[in-house]
């Protein structure tokens, strides 16, 4: 961490000659983050549409299972992802890394949208639509590491939160974008032709999307210095296990806490809302967009916020919150759809604290010669555990006891890890304290 600027003259000196560079990382990371995760996303939200189309079943619960089995399954993909586009980023550069994910990501949702269905080409479809999922898990593994670290790189030490806050916005409001789409879409079109074809219009906008992000990224410089290609002498991914084996850690449960409280409301709750509660569709797309989005949008005030009160404070406040509210909240959904989603904000407010608090602390864990590298792998690590399973298990609990409650166990035990997790980042040494906030 010895790279991080310090004191009131490195201040002054950014503020005077970097602050349109920062702005442009930061802007650059959060839209590029934004589409990828509206093209990594869109899947979850369309899940209970393409379940019958992929997964035929004479079961509608067994054929969102397997849909939501291969949601998982291309989180697989993202730790692979991470180690090669980490090993890009720390060697020759984070924008060519950045660049590289994005293409990726675009091609595959591109392809997402020109699958055929299982009804026009039996298993093969089903294979098909895995491969696809599996190109998408792994440029998303190189994306979120990259843009924490790059925007991380950019800003000063005092507003590292600050400025970080926009891969969570960016992030969090692809989530939003997707929901919105899956609801425009839903609303105009009758089920025959959200079945036939409708489905299909959300992955093919991945183009114009990814269009407008590379433009933007081209724009941005290069911060990882005129050394980028000689980094760590061993490979980054060895590196990083040798050198900061206990950083790497505390990032993997840092990564299970953030993703496996958040993708209960990214992901799961639109289904528990249709299914479990047998609200219509359309609302509930609508709903998931104004909850998702308004905390979104929070994201840059909730930064602000941790730059001023502690970026540690912040997160186990944060984390706290979901393992007390979760619970009481998802309790009271059953009476309306408008307290449904009072509650669904309150649960979801508590990502603010959560992400942006979690995407600020994990680059400042890593030497700047891995960084990209151990960021990319403790946040992949954690969402396979608990990111990319959240929907599947939350489904897997109902199903098994019945109580319609229990994925707030998940929530729960997530955050436990969390608070956990960022006890053991607070008793490192002051100097590092100094730096975290």
């Amino acid at each position: 961490m010895t790279d991080q600027l310090t004191g009131s003259a490195a201040t002054t000196e950014w503020r005077a000659e970097d602050r349109v560079r920062a702005r442009r990382a930061a802007i650059a990371g959060g839209v590029g983050t934004l589409i990828e995760y509206y093209d990594f996303s869109l899947y979850g939200y369309l899940a209970i549409v393409m379940a019958p189309l992929f997964f035929p079943s004479s079961d509608p619960a067994t054929a969102l299972l397997s849909a939501l089995a291969v949601f998982g399954t291309a989180y697989l993909m993202r730790p692979l992802g991470g180690i090669v586009f980490g090993h890009i980023g720390d060697r020759f550069g984070r924008k060519k890394a950045l660049l590289a994910t994005l293409v990726c990501m675009g091609l595959g949702s591109m392809a997402m949208g020109f699958l055929p269905t299982h009804a026009q080409a039996g298993i093969w479809a089903t294979v098909l639509l895995v491969v696809v999922r599996m190109v998408q898990g792994f440029s998303a593994g190189g994306e979120v590491g990259g843009s924490a670290t790059f925007i991380s790189e950019s800003a000063p030490r005092h507003l590292k939160a600050t400025y970080g806050a926009f891969t969570p916005l960016g992030s969090t409001m692809g989530f939003a974008m997707a929901a919105a789409v899956a609801g425009t879409v839903s609303a105009f079109t009758t089920d025959v032709q959200l079945e036939s074809w409708g489905w299909r219009v959300p992955f093919l906008l991945a183009l114009p999307l990814t269009l407008l992000c590379l433009w933007a990224r081209t724009r941005v410089e290069e911060t990882h210095g005129e050394d980028a290609d000689s980094g760590p002498a061993q490979a980054p991914v060895v590196a990083v296990f040798r050198r900061q084996p206990l950083a790497l850690l505390q990032s993997v449960g840092i990564s299970v806490a953030c993703n496996g409280t958040a993708y209960i409301g990214l992901t799961y709750m639109s289904i528990h809302l249709m299914k479990s509660l047998g609200y219509e569709r359309t609302p509930v797309y609508w709903i998931a967009t104004a909850v998702i989005g308004v905390v979104a949008l929070a994201m840059p005030l909730g930064g602000v916020l941790a730059d001023r009160i502690g970026r540690l404070r912040f997160t186990v406040i944060s984390f706290a919150g979901f393992a007390i509210v979760t619970y009481p909240a998802m309790a009271v959904m059953h009476h309306s759809l408008w307290i449904a989603a009072i509650a669904y904000l309150l649960i979801m407010v508590n990502t603010i604290g959560a992400q942006v608090g979690s995407y600020t602390l994990m680059p400042l864990l890593f030497d700047k010669d891995v960084r990209f590298t151990g960021v990319a792998m403790g946040w992949n690590l954690g969402v396979v555990i608990a990111g990319g399973t959240a929907p599947f298990v939350a489904v897997w609990l109902v199903a098994k006891t019945g109580n319609i409650l229990s994925p707030a166990v998940f929530v729960i035990v997530a955050a436990v890890i969390g608070l956990v997790s960022v006890a053991g980042v607070a008793r490192r040494s002051k100097v590092a304290q100094e730096q975290l906030g």
